[in-house]
Order: C-alpha cells, then structure tokens, then sequence
C-alpha cells in the first residue's frame, strides 16, 4: 500500500493490517494484495483480506484515478483459544472491525463481524461501501465457536 493511503487509512482503522502478500496479475502493475489483522475485540482470531491494487498505468490508460475495484475476499480462522468477550454484541448489523480506503473519498473496504448467537458462529463480512453503487460485491468467512 502506499504511504499516503497507509497514513489516511489508519486514521480510521478498527484494527491495524499488515501486508503479508502481493500477487502481480499483469505486466502493468496492478497487484492483488494480501493483509492480515487480528479481530480487535477476539483474541484468537486471524483474517486474512485481499483486494485489487491498480496501477498507475491502469489509472491513466482506465479512468477512475481515485478508485479500486470493489472486488475483495475474506477468510478468517482461529489461531488461538477464542474466549467471547463480556457484553459482545448479538446486533444483526454487526460490528466494524476493519476498514481500508479503496477511493480517496467514500469508498472503503469493510469487514463486519456478526455474532450468531443462535448457532454458536462468529461470521466475517467483508464488502465495499459505496454511496451510489451499494456494496454488491461481498465475501464472508465463517468460524465455528465451540459448544458453550
């Protein structure tokens, strides 16, 4: 990621990343990057999120100079004891636990944590918030919580 977009996305972060990976997908530069970040209210949990970087060439010769593509992916899985946190929120809607500017305004990419309390599971989802669009293009990871 690059410096300034780091310096900005921090600002806002939930929980910090850490780039462990970046996969060239063409000559001209854009890459599909992989950061990782602990869930920040569950210890023993790791995801795993990957999104497209665009090149500088791919946004002189394509438009679009302050955006990336929506397209993401999430995995998350447990990596230690997982140990529910007292007062952990059973909402629908989830809490944010991690965001990553894809444009230099409005869009970014969001991870959701859902309790289902119902069947013991935390659920990941990441997707793009996107003003005009929606967030259309999703991902979602499930971890399976032991029997209480």
């Amino acid at each position: 990621m690059r410096p300034t977009l780091l310096a900005l996305s921090l600002l806002a972060t939930p929980a910090l990343a850490e780039e462990v990976g970046r996969v060239g997908v063409d000559w001209v530069g854009n890459d599909i990057v992989i950061d990782a970040f602990a869930d920040p209210e569950i210890p023993g949990v790791t995801c795993h999120v990957a999104y497209f970087d665009r090149s500088v060439y791919d946004r002189l010769t394509e438009g679009n100079w302050f955006e990336d593509p929506s397209y993401s992916a999430v995995d998350c899985s447990q990596t230690g004891p997982i140990t529910l946190p007292e007062g952990l929120s059973d909402d629908p809607e989830g809490e944010k636990v991690f965001s990553e500017r894809q444009s230099l305004i409005l869009k970014r990419l969001i991870v959701t944590r859902i309790w289902d309390k119902a069947n013991n599971a935390l659920i990941y989802l990441a997707h793009a918030s996107e003003v005009t669009q929606g967030s259309g293009k999703m991902s979602v990871s499930v971890i399976p919580l032991s029997a209480p």
